[in-house]
């Protein structure tokens, strides 16, 4: 059997990717999980991993090289497997990538949910298993899970929400406290039928699915804390400040270096789509009010400590937005070297197998 490895769609908008290093070479044996490439697409550089066990047998796709989505960038096989089988099959794959010829890959389904006169937006991947609701954090928006989503959905429905102000959902937080956030949380629930989930929060988004989770304790199956705010006292309000009120992108670029460990990672394409975020309307009253809660003693170590489910915690060495210092009082924290506050981005796996330890 002769495994295709193909291009993959991260997020709503990806319609090619460019391979900039092939992490193992022809010959090497791999396992599902193994990082085999580092992809850029027009959002960030991701790193793509394995689907299956077997040896790399053929790169058909070669770095440097810009390949569409589902088009066909390596095959996997058992060392059994002749090598004539496998050349007629690398020629095949070849052909298809210069006739243009690709697998349609299934992207998200994107729908909107009516919660409390509010819409919200989201994106859904897979359909059958415990549901996943992913919440991201201070002007993010759903796509920020763009490498996390994908791999969680095997074997489960995940939702990638944007939360009341943020993405594609309507630009009003109200009074923007955690308490109006969270009830969003558990509206959206309510909106999609969904009786318990497992809720995956980021930064702000930490936050709230903890006070939903201390809301509603019937609602909520596990929690996923991904460098969450309200723990601990260290906060860069300078970042905060400075990404609030930034009105262009030459302003907004310095102060987003603080959210990875790597400064490659700001891309330009970055800073131009927060900056089409920021210049919406009602946009800049949602993160001025969002930023009085964030910086307003937030505190959810109590919320958490009356919650009763599994939890996991990820945090990046490397944060400079919410230290990892402020983990100091949680247990069970899985500390990510090399990884800033985008953690999720920068080391996807790791938060991948942090929802799995408390998801089963």
């Amino acid at each position: 059997m002769i495994q295709r490895v193909m291009m993959p769609k991260w997020g709503l908008s990806m319609e090619r990717g460019r391979i900039t290093d092939w992490l193992v070479s022809e010959g090497d044996e791999v396992v599902t999980g193994d990082d085999l490439a580092d992809i850029d697409t027009d959002k960030i550089n991701g790193t793509l991993e394995c689907p299956g066990d077997g040896v790399l047998r053929r790169v058909i796709a070669v770095a440097g090289e810009e390949v569409p989505v589902g088009g066909t960038l390596a095959l996997i096989a058992a060392a059994s497997v002749p090598e004539a089988d496998v050349d007629a099959a690398a020629a095949e794959a070849r052909a298809e990538l210069e006739a243009g010829i690709v697998a349609e890959v299934a992207g998200p389904v994107t729908g909107v949910a009516e919660v409390d006169g509010r819409s919200l937006s989201y994106a859904t991947l897979g359909s059958e298993g415990e549901v996943v609701v992913l919440v991201h954090g201070y002007g993010g928006d759903k796509n920020s899970w763009l490498f996390v989503q994908e791999p969680l959905s095997e074997g489960r429905i995940v939702h990638a929400l944007d939360l009341p102000g943020h993405g594609e959902s309507t630009k009003d937080v109200g009074d923007g406290s955690l308490d109006t956030l969270a009830a969003s949380v558990i509206g959206f629930l309510d909106a999609l039928g969904i009786s318990r989930a497992h809720l995956v929060g980021h930064s702000l988004g930490g936050a709230v699915v903890t006070a939903a989770a201390a809301r509603a304790p019937g609602r909520v199956a596990s929690l996923t804390l991904v460098a969450p705010a309200g723990f601990g006292t260290q906060v860069n309000a300078g970042y905060l400040r400075g990404f609030a009120h930034a009105t262009s992108r030459r302003e907004l670029k310095p102060h987003l270096a603080a959210l990875f460990a790597s400064p490659d990672l700001v891309t330009r394409q970055l800073a131009d789509d927060l900056m089409k975020y920021k210049r919406l309307d009602g946009v800049d009253k949602v993160l001025t009010t969002l930023l009085d809660t964030l910086l307003d003693g937030l505190d959810v170590a109590p919320l958490l400590s009356t919650v009763d489910v599994p939890v996991a915690v990820v945090w990046g060495r490397e944060d400079a937005v919410l230290p990892a210092a402020n983990a100091s009082a949680l247990q069970e924290v899985r500390y990510v070297g090399g990884a800033g506050h985008m953690v999720h981005l920068e080391s996807p796996s790791s938060v991948v197998d942090a929802v799995a330890s408390v998801t089963g």
